[in-house]
């Protein structure tokens, strides 16, 4: 059985973890993956590089778990925070549409399948902005936890994706 760390693309079920799966490059970070791909005679590995060399050897690659997760929550946020004040039923309803649609062609199966379990207990809020935004935070946060991640202030959703921080950092 795979060891399993707090890194490695972990799966719930009712607490539990799932049954052993073939590691996929959407579902495990990139040194996991690597560390479970066969190694050809005489062919070097990347694991044990740094994480600056990994970026630059491996940008034009296909995402691993980390940095799939990190752009799609970046996509999520950014959408939710430029999602309209005060939206029409139309724009609740395409909202909570692609919120549903999304879940279930999300690449990685085992994220996507807990996505789609949190949401059956805590439905999307699209009545507006802030709802949206602050959902967002919430299910991110859930995943956090669960990885053992810290969690955001949700209080602070505008200022990191919308406005920009306070301090004036953002330019």
């Amino acid at each position: 059985m795979a060891e399993k760390t707090k890194d490695h693309a972990q799966h719930y079920d009712n607490g539990a973890f799932s049954k052993p799966h073939k590691p996929c490059r959407t579902c495990t970070d990139f040194q996991s993956w690597m560390k479970a791909q066969p190694n050809p005679k005489g062919k070097s590995r990347t694991v044990g590089l740094d994480v600056t060399e990994l970026e630059q050897k491996n940008h034009d690659c296909p995402l691993d778990k980390d940095e799939l997760g990190r752009n799609t929550w970046s996509f999520l946020h950014t959408m939710a925070a430029y999602f309209p004040e005060k939206p029409s039923i139309k724009q609740q309803t395409d909202m909570k549409s692609l919120i549903n649609i999304f879940s279930n062609f999300y690449p990685c199966e085992y994220c996507a399948s807990d996505l789609r379990t949190d949401m059956k207990d805590y439905p999307p809020d699209t009545s507006g902005q802030k709802e949206l935004s602050l959902w967002f935070c919430k299910i991110h946060n859930k995943v956090n936890k669960k990885l053992g991640k810290p969690e955001f202030d949700c209080d602070k959703v505008d200022e990191r994706w919308k406005d920009g921080w306070k301090d004036g950092s953002c330019g």
